[in-house]
């Protein structure tokens, strides 16, 4: 069953694979609004639209935003760690804490079927706001600015 808002932050453990630091330690996001951000090495929208996260990420991570990156595959030719790494690190640009999730095991907690997908935990890990494709990033903008500013508390 897909989150639901409030849903509490499932748990990232379980994936052997991480890059940029690895799993980040639960006081390491304590007290801090997460972004966690699907995406898959074969898609284009992925590619063309993580310029956007990064620059969330550059943002809002000055004011306490955690972004995490999930990497989904969607298929046994995405299972390839060494051209994951080398697309987020290159590509990509990503330098927040990545899972390379080959087994499907963060996916799974958050029953994910999309990439790209955002899902955003206010300062409580409670979901205020998910997203998946291509589409209203106004929307996710807004959501971040209120998980950062706690204005979403009094909502």
């Amino acid at each position: 069953m897909p989150l639901r808002m409030r849903t509490p932050l499932p748990s990232l453990d379980g994936v052997p694979t991480w890059i940029n630091g690895g799993l980040p330690s639960a006081a390491d996001l304590e007290g801090h609004p997460v972004l966690v951000h699907f995406w898959s090495i074969s898609c284009y929208i992925c590619h063309d639209v993580v310029e956007r996260v990064n620059a969330w990420r550059d943002t809002y991570g000055p004011q306490g935003l955690k972004v995490i990156a999930v990497h989904q595959p969607r298929g046994p030719e995405e299972l390839d760690v060494e051209k994951v790494t080398a697309d987020a690190l290159g590509a990509m640009g990503l330098t927040q804490p990545l899972a390379i999730d080959n087994e499907h095991t963060i996916v799974g907690r958050f029953a994910n079927g999309f990439v790209p997908a955002y899902y955003v935990f206010n300062r409580n890990h409670e979901l205020r706001h998910f997203q998946a494709g291509d589409k209203g990033y106004d929307r996710i903008e807004a959501a971040l600015s209120r998980v950062v500013s706690d204005e979403e508390a009094a909502a």
